[in-house]
């Protein structure tokens, strides 16, 4: 039961913590019973792989290790168990690999806290590789309608925002910030929260960002952190009744704006944290947090309903990402522009160049 596969694939692999990835042939894995091989077409390049390249997160990596876990691809072998994931499907894999199905978390549909969790390009090999192993319970189901290359980022950027919005509990007609509301994750959350009907303050910095946010992803308004003489104020005023917003998503890669948000959410708001900056900590002043009655929380990745819903989102033409296209073979490249902050919206690896 599978279309012709090769012995041998292109890969990007790191050998070691801290690099340098190495554009090279290795074997083709094959599936287990349970599992299904995906002929990955493309794959999103997300922060957490430059985290798993540099080891700074305190959950250790595979070695060798072959990085990604935004891929879309075409379903070329399956296991015998698999009876639900035809050859020929369309489906992505995402950074929840595999669960236990069976535990509790599993059984809430809170699969992503399953302490038995694989996690692709981190725990197992991932997507930037030609052909990728997936459990079949998990790989995301795309519809053959949509394009490979532009679903690529939400199968990890787009499902954990969508999963924050939800979690922060905010409703249509209110307003929620998004910080670091430029970079792949954030351009994703500004589409998703104005198709869940909602007003959106976009926080990051740089003419190209504001541009971005205000004329193509859906912002009404922008505060520039690094030229605002008071953040907090800015972004209080962008608020219709000057109080704040409802809810705060901060999808940042540095430190401070996470110590600086539950100081600008209106009473009763939430915070949520789903950007992941390497050695942060929370900061919130507590009377203020508890006269004001807010909340702050983390929102990991979405389980497997909320990624049905995210592509579902994308497949009705509301969630555009802003995408540039570059070969498997320039992923150092990405990772060093990564590394600047030089990156609008996000990059998709074609896996044949």
């Amino acid at each position: 039961m599978a279309q012709n596969v090769p012995q041998e694939q292109w890969a990007q692999v790191i050998e070691k913590t801290g690099g340098p990835v190495e554009y090279k042939k290795i074997p083709v894995a094959k599936p287990g019973p349970d599992e299904v091989l995906v002929n990955i077409k493309y794959s999103g390049v997300c922060h957490t792989d430059l985290h798993a390249v540099n080891g700074d997160w305190p959950l250790p990596t595979k070695l060798p290790l072959v990085g990604g876990h935004e891929g879309a691809g075409v379903v070329v072998a399956r296991g015998e168990l698999v009876d639900d994931v035809q050859i020929g499907d369309h489906v992505g894999v995402k950074w929840l690999n595999g669960s236990c199905l069976a535990c509790d978390f599993c059984q809430q549909s809170d699969e992503p806290l399953c302490a038995k969790a694989l996690l692709s390009g981190y725990t197992v090999d991932g997507t930037f590789q030609q052909y990728c192993i997936g459990k079949a319970a998990h790989v995301a189901r795309i519809p053959k309608d949509v394009p490979l290359d532009a679903i690529a980022p939400v199968l990890c950027a787009g499902i954990t925002v969508y999963k924050g919005l939800k979690e922060s509990g905010v409703r249509p007609g209110q307003t929620v910030a998004i910080v670091g509301a430029g970079g792949g994750l954030g351009s994703l959350a500004q589409q998703y929260a104005k198709a869940m009907g909602l007003h959106v303050i976009a926080i990051d910095t740089g003419d190209e960002k504001k541009k971005m946010c205000l004329e193509s992803l859906g912002a009404q308004s922008f505060v520039d952190f690094a030229t605002s003489k008071n953040v907090v104020k800015d972004v209080q005023n962008a608020t219709k009744d000057g109080l704040g917003p409802h809810a705060v998503i901060l999808v940042a890669v540095n430190e401070k704006p996470f110590q600086q948000a539950a100081e600008y959410v209106r009473p009763r708001g939430s915070v949520v944290c789903i950007g992941l900056p390497a050695g942060a900590y929370l900061k919130a002043p507590v009377f203020e947090s508890v006269i004001k009655m807010v909340t702050i929380k983390g929102s990991y990745v979405g389980n497997r309903k909320d990624s049905a819903e995210a592509i579902d989102f994308f497949q009705r033409g509301l969630i555009k990402s802003p995408f540039k296209v570059v070969g498997l073979s320039e992923l150092q490249m990405v990772y060093d522009k990564m590394h600047r902050g030089e990156i609008a919206g996000r990059y998709v690896l074609d896996t044949s160049k």
